[in-house]
């Protein structure tokens, strides 16, 4: 083992080092095209924080979690059984992460995501149980230890609902709210009784509280199950529509959770690396709320898509088409804009999306993609599928840059589109009013791509489908971009 004289010294070391990493690590995610540079930094930077901190658990009792005196063979054990985790955990994610589809991201994000928080909790509970520190900072830990919790328990409610295991719209039944508030209440009760009940133990808080009939284990217990079935009742009301702001939610919630427990811990790695993930989700979660024009709460309570819209009449019909026709009208284009939804992603079609882009620029025909930035099932998903497919960054729009290029367009393209195209999003009275879409409706012809008639995860007969220049090109979307290329390739 190494001198503990020096053991903190290089410690504090390592995780500036790693703290330095993980925020060029954020620099580079933030450009696309130097994303993947930036994922490795940070994985770089981790491996240096847990290992340095395994290592020093060994130095000195106080090197890890302060309080909790064992002796040194029993660290040099824990050394051993640390190892055989790190092992198994990041064997299990390695194999899983070379063999996810590109399309089952979003559950692979929310269920990491979920782990995270979980450790967080696990964390907090460890430090609540050791309880050697100030009041202040095991208050710290109760509500990293909270935050946690429901971090993990909500999302795995995201990874069940986007993993097709759970109903996807929202379940809902009277009284939700007030039971879900209860819940809360009862932890954060518990919560206090764990950091105040003292009995049993010396007094490093500085005062005793016995509360009759509560333990402090019992305490301790019942605030991590209140906890995780608060995180369970709040995520369970919300639906697919809303998934991208709610992945990005848990996310900032898993960051304070780390950040609050490293500061009731003294690790100044976690509180950094806690820090930017918490302000870089809560900064995105509002992005993604703004993007829908709807605040953060009503996307929790909401309920949105909870119930279908009802007693509209739509006029006009819709229109149907075949591919070798559309197939002509996009050989003689002169601007085709593309907007990709989730039916994209279900249909694993990028690449036939890319390989009709192609045949199309050999024709002289500008191609652009408009991206929503709620379309699909997380931020990003839709870039993610498409650079995956090797199309250029420089194709993809966002909305505000491509919204005003439809009136120019001679056709556009909707793929497995359907709530963030929807005009009824500027009809009064309409669940989506106010939301800001793509405005594909303003091109000269619309295309359609779409399996059947059905509505969006809004449950909103979408006004586009029935246009006057729309057409509707039904089946799976990688079949039928597919006959799109064939047909091209023809003409």
């Amino acid at each position: 083992m190494l001198d503990p004289t020096y053991s903190g010294y290089v410690k504090d070391g390592v995780y500036i080092l790693a703290t330095i990493l993980f925020i060029y690590a954020l620099h580079e995610m933030s450009n696309p095209a130097t994303a993947r540079k930036g994922v490795l930094w940070a994985g770089a930077g981790m491996f240096l924080a847990v290992l340095v901190t395994a290592i020093f658990s060994g130095a000195s009792p106080d090197a890890f979690v302060p309080g909790i005196n064992i002796s040194q063979g029993q660290l040099e054990e824990n050394l051993g059984l640390m190892a055989i985790a790190i092992a198994i955990g990041g064997g299990l994610a390695y194999l899983w992460a070379i063999r996810v589809k590109m399309t089952d991201m979003p559950q692979m994000v929310a269920i990491y995501n979920g782990m995270g928080g979980g450790a967080a909790a696990g964390i907090a509970a460890l430090a609540l149980i050791a309880r050697t520190d100030t009041v202040g900072y095991l208050g710290l830990a109760v509500v990293g230890g909270l935050i946690g919790s429901v971090s993990f328990a909500g999302s795995l409610i995201a990874f069940l609902k986007l993993q097709g295991w759970m109903r996807q719209k929202p379940i809902t039944f009277p009284g939700q709210q007030a039971i879900n508030i209860i819940v809360l209440l009862a932890a954060i009760v518990f919560g206090a009784v764990t950091l105040l009940n003292d009995s049993g133990h010396v007094g490093a808080i500085g005062t005793s509280v016995a509360i009759p009939f509560v333990g402090i284990n019992t305490a301790l217990l019942l605030f991590f199950v209140l906890g995780l079935g608060y995180g369970f009742m709040m995520a369970i009301p919300i639906g697919g529509a809303d998934m991208p702001v709610v992945i990005s939610l848990f996310n900032a919630f898993t960051g304070m959770a780390v950040a609050l427990d490293g500061f009731a811990t003294s690790n100044y790695a976690m509180i950094v690396a806690g820090m930017l993930v918490g302000s870089a989700g809560s900064l995105l979660t509002l992005l993604m709320a703004k993007a829908m024009n709807r605040s953060i709460s009503n996307v929790l309570f909401s309920a949105f898509g909870a119930t279908e819209e009802t007693g509209v009449e739509m006029k006009g019909s819709m229109k149907p088409i075949e591919a070798a026709d559309v197939a002509a009208l996009l050989a003689y284009a002169g601007k085709v804009i593309i907007a990709p939804g989730y039916g994209m992603a279900v249909a694993q079609a990028q690449h036939k999306v890319k390989e009709m882009m192609d045949v199309l620029e050999k024709k002289d025909v500008v191609v652009k993609f408009a991206i929503h930035p709620v379309a699909g099932r997380m931020p990003g998903h839709m870039n993610v599928l498409l650079a995956e497919a090797g199309v250029p960054y420089d194709h993809l729009y966002d909305r505000d840059e491509i919204n005003q290029e439809f009136a120019s367009a001679d056709v556009a393209m909707v793929i497995g589109a359907n709530d963030v195209v929807n005009p009824a999003a500027r009809r009064q009275g309409s669940p989506l009013f106010g939301m800001p879409i793509l405005d594909v409706d303003a091109a000269k012809n619309v295309i359609v791509l779409k399996r059947g008639q059905g509505k969006g995860f809004a449950g909103v007969e979408n006004d586009l489908f029935y246009k006057d220049n729309t057409r509707m090109l039904y089946g799976d979307a990688q079949e039928t971009v597919a006959k799109l290329v064939q047909e091209l390739k023809k003409l």
